[in-house]
């Protein structure tokens, strides 16, 4: 049972739903009619309230605008044919987001705000809940500091923030990518487990090269040797080789995925080998050399299933067995958009109904 948090609900005077087509809209480009805003000052929580959607003030002095304070997280709500709405495992995003926090020298949500604040929410804004076969409703928390000062320190004032977005499919075809062995995305003892905002920001020029030579993606490699496979932009890796679903094993420079999460527990339900340790440029490289490389994709909240058909290294493409061939994560693609749609049984209870 989630503990009812003291919110003060202000409804808008006009949904702009019908303005929309939430079946068919760009990826986090149109946003719900409400939001959740709640404050931390004086070493506690103070304030949460729900309002109509908008810009939010404040000052060109915000500590987050200039050292980096701040963590979010995503996740997805989903409506089934009986018009009822549920959440994809909200409690780990609300687990990970505080673990975030902690790294952050930052508050850490009490629950009654993030879940409590989170049902009214989408109590509100079902309507915005797409029924396409793969619609959704994505949600992004966010925590931010707030101290309207400059000097390095942790902040005193934060607001937590969540807002929503109708979403279709975040690729709409499957993806190149390319190993990237000379910038870093995370190091040991930094903050590569966390939603830090900063990890994300730091990506965007590797992945513009990346794309300047065709690829939509790259993947991350370790911090100390570039060897190792860690991540895909911003997913976690799974590989295929032979008859064994294989993936980096987590540390503090690998996030720990829920849908990465997902998906090992399906492949271990289904009877599969299941492999979490280092994974080697040269040991995959070699796979597809033998023959036994058969898939490799990203899995995310945003993308689930984000299907890989090559990778580059150096100056080598490597083509990966057709889309149309792959069993395994063909059918954990469908195994979790039917349990997200209700249209098979959730014997694993990840689903949160929106009561």
């Amino acid at each position: 049972m989630i503990a009812k948090a003291d919110i003060k609900i202000e409804k808008t005077t006009h949904s702009r739903v019908t303005e929309y087509d939430v079946n068919n809209v760009p990826f986090g480009k149109c946003f719900s009619d409400h939001m959740l805003v709640a404050e931390y000052a004086n070493g506690q929580w103070e304030k949460a309230s729900i309002m109509p959607y908008k810009d939010v003030p404040m000052s060109y002095a915000m500590s987050a605008l200039h050292y980096g304070q701040a963590i979010f997280e995503g996740m997805k709500a989903y409506k089934n044919d009986n018009g009822e709405v549920s959440v994809f495992r909200p409690l780990e995003n609300f687990k990970r987001m505080n673990k975030s926090a902690i790294r952050m020298a930052m508050p850490e949500v009490p629950e009654e705000i993030f879940m409590g604040g989170l049902i009214e929410l989408l109590k509100l804004d079902a309507s915005w809940v797409p029924t396409s076969e793969t619609g959704s409703l994505y949600i992004r928390p966010f925590l931010i500091a707030t101290d309207e000062a400059i000097g390095v320190k942790a902040s005193d004032t934060y607001k937590f923030i969540i807002i929503t977005c109708p979403a279709g499919k975040y690729y709409s075809e499957p993806i190149k990518v390319l190993i990237e062995t000379n910038y870093i995305r995370a190091v040991e003892g930094g903050v590569g487990f966390v939603k830090a905002a900063g990890n994300y920001g730091r990506s965007l020029y590797p992945t513009r090269l990346a794309q300047q030579k065709g690829y939509q993606q790259v993947i991350w490699t370790d911090g100390k040797t570039h060897s190792f496979l860690e991540e895909s932009g911003t997913m976690n890796l799974i590989f295929l080789i032979d008859d064994t679903i294989v993936t980096p094993a987590l540390s503090d420079t690998i996030l720990a995925g829920i849908t990465r999460n997902s998906v090992l527990a399906l492949a271990k339900e289904w009877g599969m080998k299941v492999e979490e340790r280092k994974v080697s440029i040269d040991e995959v490289l070699k796979a597809h050399a033998d023959g036994i490389l058969k898939e490799a994709f990203g899995v995310g909240t945003a993308a689930t299933v984000a299907q890989i058909i090559g990778i580059g290294h150096v100056d080598n493409y490597y083509p990966l067995p057709p889309v149309e061939e792959r069993k395994f994560s063909t059918k954990v693609d469908e195994t979790l958009r039917n349990i997200r749609k209700g249209k098979i049984e959730d014997t694993l209870h990840w689903m949160f109904k929106v009561q």
